[in-house]
């Protein structure tokens, strides 16, 4: 009870930041399409705008999400939030200010710099800061609380955007942003594992100009603790079930990746759907997700386990995506995202087996390679679906199946939940690692 607190200015710094950059999804493809292809509502070059900037993001997530989390183990959760909390308001701020074609290209190259930091930080460093305070039997509830609480955002970001104008729209984003990142320093407890080897990124000392003796012996410390590709194959190998949630976060992300590069422009194109439509899909999809994260799912997952309700999440999530690829008239993707009901089940899912797997000193670390999984499908998924979906959207299609593209996506989804039943519950191992944290090498 007394990590409560701690607990609560997370999870309302989580749905600040969240309400943040869920505003402005409704609005991006219009803003993207009166961009680069004023008056269409078909356009080649924005879906492969969407599907580059994705996959560069991906590709720099994949390098970074590994490192973030294994420095956040070693100088505390809150000097890494910081970063990316704070580098997210940059790309807001310039569409608040415009959304002319040059503005526009501003943003775009601006937000692939910072989102190779920010993309999934937050998520993941929240994820290990509740690792580090809650204990391993009620994780699982607590991971899809937090989860709950993203959907949360993500209905109040996509409900707002519904009464709100473009241009206030990035405006309301810039200013939650920059009160999640206040709120944050201000409130939120640090939660470091290590306390004899933690030390803050920026100190007073540093700040004053006074050097340490001994500063190149601890910054060599630190690049010591880095992980390399050693370090993270040997985590892979750690325990079969840990192998096993990787290949399923992998084909997961990659399904979820390209149907969220596809879908939007896919219902433009097929069912003409504007900034109002894509907001009610939205807050469905998003009313939906929480009810099951905060009502559901603490119940189901002490009588199924967390392996088996991954399971039922994944084969939903494919069903999901099937019903929008076959999708005949404009009132099925709204049917199809009440199916958000289970499919939401499988991240928070993943994240809790992989968490038991693990020490208290390497939740970061495993937090952090999960999530350079799902950023290395943010680099393979729009590789493949955009050039996909442009194809089955233009008049060059070798057959008429618009949803074509997202019918594939079901069927990377469909491999995850194949992999998803061979996963089997064992004790978790992470108790046996508590040890290690105070015998590294200083």
């Amino acid at each position: 009870m007394e990590k409560l607190p701690a607990l609560s200015h997370l999870c309302f710094t989580f749905f600040l930041y969240n309400f943040a950059t869920f505003v402005t999804i409704p609005v991006m493809v219009d803003v993207i399409m009166s961009a680069v292809c004023p008056g269409k509502d078909e356009c080649s070059l924005a879906i492969y705008l969407s599907g580059f900037q994705q996959a560069t993001i991906g590709l720099g997530s994949l390098v970074i999400m590994p490192l973030v989390g294994n420095l956040s183990d070693k100088y505390g959760r809150k000097a890494l939030l910081t970063v990316p909390m704070t580098l997210t308001i940059i790309p807001l701020a310039i569409l608040a200010y415009s959304r002319t074609r040059s503005f526009f290209y501003a943003y775009y190259v601006l937000k692939i710099l910072t989102s190779m930091f920010c993309e999934g930080s937050v998520h993941c460093l929240s994820l290990a800061y509740v690792a580090d305070n809650v204990p391993e039997g009620r994780r699982a509830s607590a991971f899809g609380i937090l989860s709950g609480i993203g959907s949360c955002a993500f209905v109040c970001g996509t409900l707002s955007t519904r009464f709100l104008s473009t241009a206030s729209t990035f405006q309301v984003a810039t200013a939650m942003a920059i009160l999640s990142a206040v709120y944050m320093r201000i409130f939120l407890p640090d939660s470091i594992i290590n306390d004899n080897l933690s030390t803050p990124i920026i100190s007073k000392r540093k700040l004053d100009g006074i050097v340490n003796p001994d500063e190149s012996d601890k910054k060599m410390q630190m690049f010591k603790t880095m992980p390399s590709i050693e370090d993270m194959l040997a985590l892979l190998k750690s325990s079969l079930t840990f192998s096993q949630a990787a290949i399923v976060s992998f084909f997961s992300n990659l399904a979820d990746v390209g149907l969220h590069a596809s879908l939007l422009y896919y219902l433009k194109a097929r069912f003409h759907f504007n900034k109002d439509q894509f907001a009610d899909l939205m807050v469905i999809t998003g009313v939906a997700g929480t009810i099951s994260q905060l009502l559901f799912m603490p119940i189901l997952v002490p009588v199924l386990g967390e392996e088996r309700l991954l399971s039922i999440g994944l084969f939903f999530n494919c069903a999901h995506m099937i019903f929008y690829s076959i999708a005949w008239s404009f009132w099925v993707p709204y049917a199809a995202a009440v199916f958000s009901l289970f499919y939401v089940f499988s991240q928070p899912c993943i994240r809790s087996i992989v968490s038991k797997q693990v020490g208290p000193c390497e939740q970061g670390k495993a937090q952090g390679f999960i999530s350079g999984i799902g950023s290395f499908a943010n680099v393979a998924s729009p590789l493949v679906f955009s050039p996909l979906t442009a194809l089955f959207l233009s008049e060059r299609a070798p057959f008429y199946f618009p949803g074509f593209s997202i019918m594939c996506v079901g069927f990377a989804s469909m491999i995850a939940f194949v992999q998803s039943l061979m996963i089997r519950a064992i004790a978790p191992i992470s108790s046996q690692r508590v040890g290690n944290c105070n015998y590294m090498e200083a």
